[in-house]
Parts: structure tokens; sequence; C-alpha cells
């Protein structure tokens, strides 16, 4: 490994030691927002573009070092921005701060893991390069796949940077908006789980694998349609 990626990852160590020694985590629990609330919102209406700008790159620092809190950022940032702003911040914060996580590890990692395991890694990759995107946005469009955990492993794939960041952003769009919005009634919510109920996640499911679903089944009916022409076709040839 070079200098320079022991420097980040050295970097990297200290970045999120200091976010515990220091207990910032404290700022990032839904009581403490709750009851600063209505200061935040005072100093947002004298400062809008500077709040915004504090949270939008608060947001992206969180989630590109793949610290703990995004989801209290996202029903904070509904309730301070409210719905249109909120998701507008939430969403672009969240893809460029996964964006950066994402190029962190496959700076670090990806030719390592995908020298060290190119056998087992094969098929993976082929799969990824094929339909990548659509299983990209599956995970994304489920909210019970960590963040930090897709981003870390989809970059040890072959998938290019811009459909991470773009695939991600569409996949992400519909929880965001509803953890947003869930954030603009911040006094009636005790816990981020409080936003998803088990119908919910299970929409979730249903609609994220719909896609790769419709895919498999195109791809299935084809392949029995070409069985079909293949064995009708010596015949014709023989008559």
């Amino acid at each position: 490994m070079n200098k320079k990626k022991v420097a980040l990852i050295i970097i990297f160590i200290i970045t999120i030691g200091l976010f515990f020694t220091l207990d910032v985590g404290q700022y990032l629990n839904l009581g403490y927002i709750k009851s600063q609330q209505e200061a935040i919102n005072d100093y947002y209406a004298v400062n809008p573009v500077k709040t915004g700008l504090i949270f939008f790159i608060s947001y992206i620092l969180i989630t590109g070092i793949s610290l703990p809190g995004a989801g209290i950022m996202t029903l904070a940032g509904g309730a301070i921005f409210g719905l249109v702003w909120g998701t507008i911040l939430v969403s672009f914060g969240s893809v460029f701060g996964a964006t950066m996580a994402f190029l962190i590890a496959r700076y670090l990692f990806h030719d390592y893991i995908q020298k060290k395991f190119s056998k087992q890694l094969e098929p993976i990759n082929r799969g990824i390069r094929k339909e990548g995107d659509l299983y990209l946005f599956t995970i994304r469009f489920i909210p019970i796949f960590p963040f930090f955990i897709v981003n870390t492993l989809m970059a040890l794939t072959p998938i290019k940077t811009l459909n991470f960041a773009l695939v991600s952003q569409i996949g992400m769009l519909i929880p965001t908006i509803i953890f947003v919005n869930a954030g603009t009634q911040l006094a009636k919510i005790e816990s981020p789980g409080d936003v998803l109920s088990p119908e919910l996640i299970l929409s979730f499911v249903l609609l994220g694998l719909f896609p790769l679903l419709g895919k498999k089944i195109i791809v299935f009916i084809r392949r029995k349609q070409h069985k079909s022409l293949d064995i009708i076709e010596p015949e014709n040839d023989g008559s």
C-alpha cells in the first residue's frame, strides 16, 4: 500500500476517533434536535443561505466519512427547511456523500480486493457489468440496507462512478421524501424507526424488486422463444 493510501486511512481513523472522543454524536440525536428546533428555526429565518450551506456540507461529511447520524439529519432537514428544500438538500447531500465514500473505498481497497479474489469475484463482476444499475437501484430503494455498507461494497465492483451517483440519487429519492416529510412533523417522532412501519418497508421491498424481477421475466420469456425457434427451424429445413 502506497504512502497516500496510508495517509488517507490515518486521516479517516483520526476523524472517526475525534467524532467519538468529542462526542459529536450528542448533537445528532433526535432529542437534541427537537430541543433546539426553535433556536435553529430562528437562526434559519435570519440566515437562510448560511444555514442551508452548513446543513448541506455537514450532511456530505457525515455520509462521506460513514459516520452515524444520516437518518437524524434527514429528519432535521424536513424540520428546518420544509419538504421541498429539505428534499433538495438531503437528496444532493446524500448522493455527494455516498459518492465520496464510494470513491474513498474504491481508491483504498478496489484494486487489492479485485486482485486477491479475482476468480471468486468474476461472476459478481459480470453481473454488475450487465445489471449493476438495477441491483443498485433495488438496494437504494429499500431503506433497510445500511448506507455505508452499500457505498463500500459497490466500490469494490466494476460499476462506473457516474452510474453509481445517478442511480443512487434516483433510487433514494422516494425514501428521502418520506423521511423529510416525516421530519416536518418532528415533534411527533420519538425515533427514526417510527417513520418506517413494517407495511411501508414491505412496500419498498416489492417496489424495489419489481424492475429487477420484470427484467428477469423478460429474459426468461425470450430464452423460451429462442428454444422454440431452434426446435422448429430444423423441421422446416427438412420439409
